[in-house]
């Protein structure tokens, strides 16, 4: 499928030219809901409290605001712009600039958490190679945890809107979700931004995403392959897409 406006492989401009937007579009405040359940599956899954977290696709740091007070972070993104924010919001993490697909820091992890990030992973090859990563960097007996937009079963054309104010600019957007073609592993969303400087001049910008969507079978044998043992879960919370997330333990068998 082509994708006419953005080259498949590029990060929207969103992660790059408007980053420090970033949070006028999505506040870190709006997490906390999500970012405590998130922290609730990985705690369930060991008997003492874990200590290391590994983020991979971190973003602004919102997830990371929140799970800072509970787990030492190492947070990854393949946007240098992007870390800045997080940087800023969250000092006392690690960042690294580092593609999900690839990035090998040679350190195992009690946990790694993949949230919103992983959507822009669009094909089973790539998808297979993040799951490698986060295998890679999961101490035996830890867990991983995925939380796709979507899984196909369950993706449907949708709409959105949102925004904040800050102390000098402003952003609102409008977000449209659809699929040109449901027998691939691709959609589109397209946002419409509103930018409101510090002067008061407003400014209406257009960037697209091109997101991946697979099967939940597709998942599962994914994560098994690499050695995971994965449970489907589903939560209120993802409200932005499917509503379900892959719970991973690296099983202590595994030889890696």
């Amino acid at each position: 499928m082509t994708m006419s406006g953005q080259a498949e492989d590029r990060p929207p401009r969103l992660y790059e030219e408007w980053a420090s937007w970033f949070h006028l579009l999505t506040a870190p405040e709006e997490y906390a809901g999500k970012a405590e359940l998130y922290r609730g599956l990985i705690e369930e899954a060991f008997e003492r409290a874990p200590r290391t977290v590994l983020e991979l696709g971190s973003g602004g740091g919102n997830n990371a605001s929140h799970m800072k007070a509970h787990f030492e972070l190492t947070l990854v993104d393949r946007s240098p712009q992007m870390l800045d924010v997080s940087r800023a919001l969250n000092p006392e993490c690690e960042h690294v600039v580092g593609d999900m697909r690839t990035i090998r820091l040679r350190r195992l992890f009690d946990a790694v958490f993949l949230h919103d990030a992983v959507a822009y992973i669009t094909s089973e090859p790539d998808l297979r190679a993040v799951i490698e990563t986060a295998f890679e960097h999961c101490r035996v007996g830890g867990v991983a945890v995925f939380v796709p937009d979507d899984v196909r079963e369950r993706f449907g054309p949708r709409t959105g809107h949102g925004g904040h104010d800050g102390a000098t600019r402003s952003l609102r957007y409008l977000e449209w979700a659809w699929d040109p073609d449901p027998a691939d592993t691709m959609y589109i969303v397209d946002f419409a931004y509103l930018l409101r400087d510090e002067t008061g001049a407003v400014r209406a910008e257009h960037d697209r995403h091109v997101c991946g969507v697979f099967p939940r079978n597709a998942w599962r044998r994914l994560l098994e392959e690499a050695g995971f043992r994965p449970d489907v879960r589903t939560t209120e919370y993802d409200e932005e897409g499917g509503g379900e997330l892959f719970v991973a333990r690296k099983r202590p068998s595994s030889s890696r």
